[in-house]
């Protein structure tokens, strides 16, 4: 009890996500909160599922890893999806772990709940009585996955506070590679092509989206890949006038990148 409230206390201090979702979680509201980038699940005031076009779902996360065939999921829907149980049946066929199901179910359900938690100017809607699919398989209460999607978006501005890098096209840069760049970085920079989002890039690998925003941040930091910024007005050429090169328009990724040619200067 005593964590409870000190983690509610903790997110208090900083500006919520949601609080609508707050609102739903304290009158323990069922139903589904969509938002701009994703929706919530939510019975007796927890979320149970969460689903965003930025992230592969849980499907996406257990066929590619490994742990179920793409036919023993259609198989899943097929047999339980009226009735909302398509993970108990994958449990009690045999076909997935119940460990290994809550897993790759938290994963996509945190992952997914970063992207639907996203800031919006559009206002949330709330629709009553509305249940997933998927079914039950591990509730988790509201303030913890609030308080995880702020832990990830401090990650990720103290990587590099470019947030472009999570929505735009990637292209790799000239840079040179003068450090040994991991395996898994690796497989993420082989898929940037000028045309790949970090979704796309998700999407293939299978893996969560979040976990390429943090590899594609830290490329980025590193200097070896960067956003494609969206033409401007002024970006086209005209007769008579010399095309200049594009300037960023965020000053702390501009202050960034001069300090890190001072430093490789020095």
């Amino acid at each position: 009890m005593r964590a409870t409230g000190a983690a509610g206390a903790d997110l208090s201090e900083r500006a919520a996500p949601s609080p609508m979702l707050q609102r739903l979680a304290a009158e323990r509201a069922t139903g589904a909160l969509m938002r701009d980038r994703g929706t919530l699940y939510l019975a007796d005031g927890q979320v149970v599922h969460a689903e965003s076009p930025a992230t592969p779902g849980i499907d996406v996360l257990l066929t590619t890893g490994g742990a179920l065939r793409s036919e023993g999921w259609w198989d899943a829907v097929a047999q339980a999806g009226a009735g909302q149980r398509v993970g108990r049946y994958l449990v009690d066929s045999g076909r997935v772990p119940g460990g290994a199901l809550e897993l790759c179910h938290l994963g996509a359900l945190y992952d997914a709940a970063f992207f639907a938690l996203a800031p919006t100017n559009t206002p949330a809607r709330f629709r009553y009585g509305v249940s997933h699919w998927i079914g039950p398989v591990r509730p988790v209460p509201v303030h913890a996955v609030q308080r995880e999607t702020l832990r990830r978006r401090e990650l990720l501005d103290r990587i590099w506070p470019d947030a472009l890098t999570d929505s735009a096209p990637l292209v790799p840069t000239a840079r040179p590679v003068d450090a040994p760049v991991p395996p898994r970085q690796r497989r993420v920079l082989a898929l940037v092509d000028g045309e790949r989002t970090a979704t796309d890039i998700a999407t293939e690998l299978g893996r969560s989206a979040f976990h390429i925003l943090v590899d594609l941040r830290r490329l980025a930091a590193a200097g070896l890949v960067e956003a494609v910024r969206p033409a401007t007005a002024g970006s086209v050429s005209e007769p008579g006038r010399i095309p200049l090169p594009e300037v960023t328009n965020d000053p702390d990724v501009a202050l960034l990148r001069r300090l890190r040619d001072a430093l490789e200067a020095l």
